[in-house]
């Protein structure tokens, strides 16, 4: 190992040992942010790279501005229907149209979740198996599907709740890892004087590119899950501590894709795959890759575990406790085993892109519902307007947003 890689690994332990202090993890703030944190930087963290790559090319910081200002816009309809939708709902009848929009909104997430899941896994295992130097899309699905059924029955037979307490740890190893990453390729865009002429730049039009970007909506997602914390937070702390999450969020994907567009010109953009991150990350630094596995296998698990969680308690209560929510811990990750066979992982991506932004769509029109209750005259009309934008933007993703070619 050279100098660099010891360098990085007291980093990390260093971050480590600052942000595992107890009176951080019991803070009611990192409570409340590390949720959707976790769920924002999450798998798009580790399949961004290679979307872009194969999308933009050399102009990808620029196209992750345009999605993390997509993002925060679409947070904004979430945080105002924290505010003021969810007083509507608690006090609105079953017929009410709000109600129903809403209730509507909760059974496409959990469709989306059910997507994730399926992707997490799947994700999960193909770094796994990376980091034994095994490549096989058929290995692949058998140890996905192994994972996916023990989730399912632990939760059937004793609840997912002792899994759930992984999250905050995962997440702030992943944290910490993030920041050695940003501070390796730092260090090799320093020696190679950030040189990136060698990239070529992207040949499809405007209307290809868009469509492409709109299929990534899933590697921002995630920071609908503070919509959902009510019963541990109030309304002021989750909207805080989901533009908190944002704001950070944006903050490190920006700075990681700038970062590594330098090393670009090394991913063979007619043969990547969802691992391809780490055949980047070995350029800037040997000990990476290595990070970069137990990042992805701790942040994919918790992200599947609490999204099995979030959907078993949603189609529980959408069917009135029919199903309880252990059985729908096995109906959720029965459904995901049958997705990874059926579909690759950038079609699993594109899926769950359009799910989430069919639900962020119906949630834009909750809150067009909550502005003809709550505002009059011009305000009204300019958050009307806002609001039916959005919402024709995310309809736009559900129909066109494509996979990247």
């Amino acid at each position: 190992m050279t100098p660099t890689d010891w360098l990085l690994l007291i980093l990390v332990m260093g971050l480590l040992a600052v942000t595992l202090r107890p009176s951080l993890q019991r803070s009611l703030q990192w409570g409340a942010i590390v949720t959707p944190l976790a769920s924002i930087i999450g798998s798009g963290f580790l399949v961004i790279v290679p979307l872009l790559g194969r999308t933009v090319g050399g102009d990808a910081a620029w196209a992750m501005l345009i999605i993390v200002i997509a993002a925060y816009g679409i947070g904004t309809i979430l945080r105002f229907n924290i505010l003021h939708a969810e007083p509507l709902l608690r006090s609105a009848g079953s017929t009410d149209a709000i109600f129903l929009i809403e209730r509507g909104s909760n059974i496409l997430l959990s469709v989306a979740y059910v997507i994730s899941v399926a992707f997490y896994i799947r994700l999960l295992a193909a770094f796994l198996l990376r980091g034994l130097s095994i490549e096989s899309e058929f290995a692949a699905n058998v140890l996905t599907t192994c994972i996916l059924g023990t989730i399912g029955v632990v939760g059937w037979r004793q609840g997912l709740h002792g899994l759930e307490r992984l999250e905050k740890y995962s997440v702030t190893v992943k944290l910490c890892i993030i920041a050695a990453l940003l501070a390796g390729f730092a260090y090799f865009d320093l020696g190679h004087e950030f040189d990136n002429s060698s990239l070529a730049q992207s040949s499809s039009s405007l209307w290809d590119m868009a469509r492409a970007l709109g299929g990534m909506l899933l590697v921002v997602q995630g920071f609908e899950t503070s919509r959902y914390l009510g019963a541990e937070y109030s309304a002021e702390v989750r909207v805080r501590s989901m533009r908190t999450a944002q704001l950070l969020a944006a903050g490190i994907y920006l700075a990681f894709v700038m970062l590594i567009t330098p090393l670009l010109h090394w991913l063979d953009f007619d043969a990547t795959d969802e691992t391809a991150i780490i055949d980047l990350a070995q350029h800037a630094a040997l000990v990476l890759p290595f990070m970069l596995i137990v990042a992805a296998i701790m942040s994919q698990f918790s992200a599947a575990v609490a999204d099995t969680v979030g959907a078993g308690g949603l189609i529980a209560e959408e069917t009135s406790r029919k199903l309880s929510p252990r059985i729908a811990y096995l109906l959720v990750t029965g459904l995901a085993i049958i997705l990874v066979w059926t579909s690759d992982i950038f079609e699993i991506i594109l899926l769950a892109s359009k799910a989430f932004a069919a639900y962020y769509f119906v949630q834009a029109l909750v809150a067009l519902q909550a502005t003809g209750h709550l505002h009059t005259g011009v305000r009204c009309w300019c958050y009307r307007l806002l609001f039916g934008l959005a919402a024709i933007g995310l309809l736009w993703i559900v129909i066109f947003a494509t996979i990247a070619a």
